[in-house]
């Protein structure tokens, strides 16, 4: 499987706007903790180290592909 880097989430705004939301009354401490258990979740339903490893090195910024 391939890292897909297409734009693929229907309505990335609204989505962009939950992720703000869900974080609003949090202290930096506490949204900090639940961006890091966000990333274990959906690694986790990816699966694919191959496709993670791209992930962080894109995430990273060891990639020119972005």
């Amino acid at each position: 499987m391939d890292l897909l880097t297409k734009p693929n989430i229907a309505d990335p705004d609204g989505f962009y706007q939950e992720l703000i939301d869900s974080q609003r009354d949090m202290t930096e401490e506490a949204a900090e903790l639940m961006n890091c258990k966000l990333v274990l979740i959906l690694a986790n339903h990816v699966g694919d180290r191959g496709v993670l490893r791209e992930a962080i090195s894109r995430a990273r910024g060891s990639s020119t592909e972005d």
